[in-house]
C-alpha cells in the first residue's frame, strides 16, 4: 500500500470516528481503550468460553448467549500480548461488526469496563502513523480525555471479517 493510499484510508477512518461521539472505555493490560457505543449490544459477566479446535490464539472459543453460539476474541492476545487472565472485573463486551456474510455478533474479552465517555469530534486526533504496537488500521483515532489520550479502536479491522466468519461457522457447527 502506498503512503498516499494509507493516508487516504486513515482519513476515512478518522471521518467515520468523528461521526459519533460516545465511546465505551475499558481496560486492557493497564491501558484505556475505547469503542464506539453504536457497535455495542451489551456487556456480560465473564464465563469460561467453550474452546474450539484449530482456532487462532486470540479466538478463545464461543459462549452461549441466549441460545446462540457467539465467538469470543481476546483483545490482548489479538494485539500480540499475553492472553487475558480472568479476574472478578473481566467481562465480555458483545459487539456487532461487519462480516463477509453480513453483521456478526462477537464477544470481546476485556480486563474491565470503565465508563461511557462523550468525546466530541474536535477532541479526536487521527491515528498516529508510527510508534504504536498495534497493526495498521486497528486504531481509528486518539481521543483527548482528561489531559491524556484514549485509543479508539476500529472494530472492523480488529475483528477482521474472515476470522469472524470462520469462528462463527465453527461456533454454529459446535452449537
Amino acid at each position: 500500500m502506498s503512503a498516499s493510499t494509507l493516508e487516504e484510508v486513515r482519513a476515512v477512518q478518522f471521518a467515520r470516528t468523528a461521526e459519533q461521539s460516545q465511546y465505551l472505555t475499558f481496560m486492557l493490560g493497564g491501558e484505556m481503550l475505547a469503542i464506539g457505543i453504536l457497535a455495542i449490544r451489551e456487556i456480560i459477566e465473564y464465563g469460561r468460553p467453550t474452546a474450539l479446535p484449530m482456532m487462532p490464539r486470540h479466538m478463545r472459543g464461543v459462549i452461549n448467549l441466549r441460545g446462540a453460539a457467539v465467538p469470543v476474541v481476546d483483545l490482548s492476545a489479538r494485539f500480540g500480548r499475553a492472553a487475558t487472565e480472568a479476574s472478578r472485573r473481566t467481562c465480555f463486551v458483545i459487539v456487532e461488526t461487519a462480516g463477509g456474510a453480513g453483521t456478526q455478533v462477537v464477544g470481546v474479552l476485556v480486563d474491565a469496563v470503565n465508563e461511557v465517555l462523550e468525546i466530541p469530534p474536535a477532541e479526536i486526533e487521527p491515528a498516529p502513523a508510527f510508534g504504536t504496537c498495534m497493526p495498521g488500521g486497528f486504531i481509528a483515532g486518539m481521543g483527548k480525555v482528561r489531559g491524556g489520550f484514549v485509543t479508539i479502536l476500529n472494530l472492523d479491522h480488529v475483528l477482521s471479517a474472515g476470522e469472524i466468519d470462520e469462528c462463527a461457522g465453527a461456533g454454529a457447527a459446535a452449537g
